[in-house]
């Protein structure tokens, strides 16, 4: 790897790549693959923009964190974005808007004949969902097979299934740190089974190699997804009044942290959606919500994580909404990107 200096000359903030650090995938450590992706997201949810959007804005960054100082040296590679899945994307988008319309208007007297057209549009959006999972796990599998920690920018929250599923092939067993507004531990939320809103829930389903899901800020929630979590062994939930519960009867952050990283096993997953920070770093978010934990107070829960010794076995950064006039979403989310691919590999150094 060249040194420092060398780095730095080379580093091009209009390259397209993320932090403009010029390192070949197959030069670098860690690799960071986008999935411009929002098929069942809001209407008003447009995050397939985030990854472009994120790499603008984390090229101009300054390449140094005081908590993993050096590790950006082994380089962070972007791996080609793959612009086919944002164009599908955007096509199943209408057909999911049509479907949701039919849901709430009701067919009238054609009903048998549009049941037909709509069910037929419900089965191209699943098929392309699943194609998009598909497509995710086939790249990261790669990536993994050639030894790099593997990252996933998001897209919306059912962009990192593919990636999870390559994981536990290669680890056997992982938990997943799920930091987030909500539960996503819906049965096929809206219909779809692919939903942002049921990824925990087809994780925990389809994968036995999840061993524990440990879910940290969530305070929007069916009554449902509550009794999912209560009844699972395999899910830990930490919402947002257990943890104000915890810091009011005299536990420290650290104490809180300490508590929940506990409940993870060695190899971690660090799934983290933008909403789960408090609703001033990610105001555009339709998921964001009152509550939520300070950037500084999530960098420190993960960073605990690598403090165990635990192992960051990859991770993902999801749910972004950016705006052309208002980058804030984007800007956090570049910058705690940044901090994840430092811990990540800090961690790998620690477990070794």
């Amino acid at each position: 790897m060249a040194d420092k200096d060398s780095i730095l000359d080379q580093m091009d903030p209009d390259a397209g790549d993320y932090f403009g650090v010029p390192s070949l995938p197959e030069q670098a450590e860690l690799v960071l693959i986008s999935v411009p992706w929002d098929v069942t997201a809001p209407a008003e949810a447009l995050s397939s923009y985030a990854p472009d959007a994120i790499i603008e804005v984390s090229a101009r960054m300054d390449p140094y964190d005081p908590i993993s100082p050096d590790e950006w040296k082994k380089g962070f590679a972007t791996a080609d974005v793959d612009y086919t899945l944002q164009d599908r994307s955007q096509q199943l988008r209408s057909d999911v808007e049509r479907l949701r319309s039919y849901a709430v208007g009701g067919g009238g007297i054609m009903r048998p004949l549009a049941d037909d057209y709509y069910s037929r549009r419900q089965r191209r959006v699943e098929e392309g969902c699943r194609d998009m999972v598909e497509s995710v796990r086939r790249d990261a599998r790669e990536w993994l097979r050639r030894g790099k920690v593997v990252g996933l920018v998001g897209g919306d929250h059912s962009t990192p299934q593919g990636l999870v599923e390559a994981l536990v092939e290669r680890e056997g067993r992982i938990g997943i740190l799920h930091m987030d507004a909500r539960c996503r531990l819906k049965a096929r939320g809206e219909g779809f089974e692919y939903s942002c809103e049921s990824l925990m829930y087809n994780l925990l389903k389809n994968i036995e190699g999840v061993e524990r899901v440990v879910q940290v800020a969530q305070r929007d929630f069916s009554a449902t997804e509550h009794r999912v979590a209560r009844e699972s062994e395999r899910i830990v939930l930490y919402d947002t009044d257990r943890i104000a519960s915890m810091r009011f009867d005299g536990a420290s952050w650290r104490q809180v942290c300490d508590t929940i990283v506990a409940e993870l096993p060695e190899t971690v997953y660090v799934d983290f959606d933008v909403s789960a920070l408090s609703i001033e770093n990610c105001p555009h978010s339709p998921d964001a919500a009152p509550g939520g934990m300070r950037f500084d107070e999530a960098l420190y829960m993960i960073n605990r994580v690598v403090e165990s010794g635990r192992r960051i076995a990859g991770f993902d950064v999801v749910g972004v909404v950016p705006k052309v006039e208002d980058y804030v979403d984007a800007e956090v989310a570049a910058r705690m990107l940044y901090r994840l691919c430092g811990m990540a590999l800090r961690s790998q150094k620690k477990n070794n």
